[in-house]
């Protein structure tokens, strides 16, 4: 039985505000108790709240049985308030659309970025030229990915993470591009051979990943939400790095910037690479634990993100 009490609840440790819902009446998974809770508590919107039977740790999915949680025969369940949320589809519009146009914006010399002389003037290098193909071909294949490959566990983002996260993307998309688009810029300093060799490692890292993105999203589709199964090399040659890390998609990842950073030769775009590779390295760090603690049989040989090394 859930037993329940509307009173406000504060954790002690993040000082954030968590609610306290009990129900009576035992249901078979989370999804079907949300949905008569919100249909009860009309003032809540589902998708902007998360619940746990703890006041603190990581949230239940929907497809969780309550049978299943560690509790006894009478339990409290709290739901935290994420705040006003965004459907999927504005995030992919905010977060790859704004790098896309802005970059381009630079590159076409629009008025008020540079001397009134160099408006709708363009570089006289190649590489230049190179480089915002490759930067619009890697937001338009995110694109493709988020509305066609990737499935999500949750149909909206909380508003705030939209916000910063379009700040990291439009503010870092605007310094790099103002660089390599400048009418100063150099070209690197081994010429076509370092431009060459870095493009060709760039178009390689882009097919992988893609590659790793349409494997996960088979794997979801073929064993259904309720099938927990860790991925494994197909017969995609991109596809057998999985043999040695966790989170391929962030290797390739880590890896196409890094052949952009040498192509362009550009102190920024190195910066953003650092970065990424700082937050990718956690988030797969997170999931190879994960995949770590839930399978008995995971390989090994596998690192999070660097072959044999992290």
């Amino acid at each position: 039985m859930y037993t329940h009490q509307a009173a406000p609840w504060y954790s002690p440790l993040n000082n954030q505000r968590w609610r306290e819902h009990h129900g009576s009446g035992l249901l078979c998974c989370l999804r079907a108790w949300k949905n008569e809770f919100t249909n009860v508590s009309r003032h809540f919107a589902g998708e902007c709240l998360v619940y746990n039977v703890f006041s603190e740790g990581k949230s239940l999915r929907d497809d969780d049985v309550l049978q299943n949680l560690p509790v006894g025969t009478t339990a409290t369940i709290y739901f935290k308030d994420l705040g006003p949320q965004v459907g999927w589809t504005m995030v992919f519009l905010a977060e790859y659309l704004g790098p896309l146009f802005i970059y381009l914006l630079f590159y076409f010399r629009a008025p008020y970025i540079y001397s009134h002389q160099d408006v709708f003037t363009s570089s006289p290098y190649s590489v230049v030229t190179l480089a915002c193909a490759c930067h619009t071909c890697h937001y338009i294949k995110r694109l493709i990915e988020a509305i066609f490959v990737h499935r999500f566990s949750h149909g909206t983002m909380p508003l705030r993470t939209i916000v910063r996260n379009c700040v990291y993307y439009w503010a870092f998309s605007a310094w790099l591009a103002f660089y390599i688009n400048h009418p100063l810029y150099t070209p690197p300093s081994y010429g076509d051979m370092q431009v060459n060799y870095a493009l060709a490692i760039f178009v390689l890292c882009e097919l992988g990943n893609f590659s790793i993105h349409v494997a996960l999203n088979n794997l979801k589709a073929e064993g259904g939400p309720k099938c927990r199964r860790f991925p494994h090399p197909t017969k995609n040659p991109f596809t057998w790095l999985f043999f040695f890390v966790s989170c391929p998609n962030y290797t390739y990842e880590v890896g196409a910037w890094a052949s952009f950073s040498v192509m362009t030769q550009c102190l920024p775009v190195a910066l953003f690479t650092f970065l990424a590779f700082i937050q990718m390295t956690i988030w797969a760090k997170g999931k190879h634990k994960t995949y770590s603690r839930e399978f008995k049989d995971y390989p090994h040989l596998r690192m999070p993100i660097i072959p044999l090394l992290l």
